[in-house]
């Protein structure tokens, strides 16, 4: 298991971050579009203990992760990852171990690399852009977020859940946050 590092700057202009970052010749991989469905254990204990599993894909290629965010800090969720071949199907294998289905999500990345740094610039149903620095180490991310003349202390650490919490939403009774539907 690893421990991811990241964290997020809400309210990006998008643009203007996308240009500063090809101004650094920034690797730019594109946009895609991310349909996900978020599990969780059927007594929906996970979500207060900061777990869940997700299954993710973006066009041909699907992921399963384990997620478990314990403090809500830049290095503090552990994650497990890994490529699956069937969307369908590993959604019936989660819920034939009795993890249940509880939110479908879409949303559009935008994803560039800086020197050992992904910055995906997410856009998700009703609030504003953000960007999400993930890298090696905190050093790492402090080095690019100094370069791209973003301040530090002004960053957001915490998981989307918390996010939407930021903008007024409670995240964890929403079933489908995705641009056609809301609820």
């Amino acid at each position: 298991m690893k421990i991811e590092i990241e964290t997020r700057f809400l309210d990006i202009d998008k643009k203007d971050l996308i240009e500063k970052l090809k101004k650094f010749d920034a690797i730019d991989e594109g946009e895609v579009k991310l349909d996900e469905i978020i599990f969780y254990d059927k007594d929906l204990v996970w979500i207060n203990e900061g777990k869940l599993i997700r299954l993710r894909k973006v066009n041909s290629k699907i992921k399963l992760t384990y997620k478990h965010n314990k403090e809500q800090k830049i290095d503090s969720v552990e994650e497990v990852e890994f490529e699956v071949s069937d969307f369908d199907e590993a959604k019936i294998l989660l819920e034939s171990i009795g993890l249940i289905a509880y939110r479908v999500v879409e949303k559009r990345r935008h994803t560039l690399r800086l020197d050992g740094v992904t910055i995906d610039i997410d856009e998700w149903p009703r609030i504003p852009v953000y960007a999400e620095f993930e890298g090696n180490s905190v050093e790492e991310l402090k080095n690019i977020v100094k370069k791209l003349g973003l301040k530090w202390e002004e960053r957001f650490d915490s998981d989307p859940r918390f996010v939407y919490k930021h903008y007024g939403f409670n995240f964890d009774k929403l079933r489908w946050v995705t641009f056609d539907r809301f609820e």
